[in-house]
């Protein structure tokens, strides 16, 4: 039987790269898209983190209610409010960057990760450090913000959007010795295009999140459709 994903996205990009990644593997994906809260957050001051809090526990708990076998966040300030122990959930809820996470976290070298939205910034980094301390892992990483390019993809210029991220991200290479990761989804096409052109790596957390997901459905890997 073909096992159901539930997907909160906050923006409707991140679509594409999750179906990409996993339809392959017979999975039947099932997408939410809110871009409201975190334009609530953004832009109302009286919006408390509780009341954050309380809309992702509401939206969890109906996507849970839609006979999904797991779920899967992808927006990170999502996963930086979410409370866990609030949920009145049975299936697994899995968080994009926990796998991304790991990954990184077992790299001993100097890193660079790569945003363009300056907004996940402060809550990946508090969510990353916090992980490498539960593991007793020490991180040598650098953040950097590829400015003025999110407002593209909010303005729908995916194509524009890709084209500043590639520029960024190939000029990095060429500068730093460094370990290079992208922490967004979208960022995804891109460092993909400067691996192709620089065979550097680029981390990403699509990559990482494949296993994962496989992981906790119990998905046969022999099973994925070429």
């Amino acid at each position: 039987m073909k096992k159901r994903l539930g997907c909160l996205h906050a923006h409707h990009s991140n679509i594409d790269y999750i179906d990409q990644a996993l339809s392959p593997y017979g999975i039947e994906l099932i997408h939410f898209v809110d871009p409201g809260l975190m334009h609530k957050v953004a832009s109302d001051k009286n919006f408390q983190e509780a009341d954050a809090q309380n809309k992702v526990k509401e939206q969890i708990e109906w996507i849970t209610q839609c006979n999904v076998d797991a779920v899967l966040i992808t927006c990170t300030n999502y996963i930086a409010v979410l409370q866990e122990d609030q949920l009145s959930v049975s299936v697994p809820i899995i968080k994009i960057d926990e796998p991304y996470f790991e990954y990184i976290c077992n790299i001993q070298e100097p890193q660079i990760i790569l945003f363009s939205n300056p907004a996940t910034v402060e809550g990946t980094l508090e969510r990353l450090y916090q992980y490498a301390n539960n593991r007793e892992k020490s991180l040598h990483i650098e953040a950097l913000i590829i400015e003025n390019t999110f407002e593209l993809l909010l303005q729908g210029q995916k194509g524009e959007y890709n084209q500043e991220i590639f520029k960024f991200i190939n000029q990095i290479v060429q500068k730093e010795n460094k370990v290079i990761s992208v922490a967004q989804l979208s960022m995804v096409d891109a460092a993909r295009q400067v691996e192709l052109k620089t065979s550097v790596p680029i981390i990403n957390p699509l990559d990482t999140l494949i296993s994962e997901v496989v992981y906790q459905l119990k998905v046969d890997k022999n099973s994925v459709i070429n």
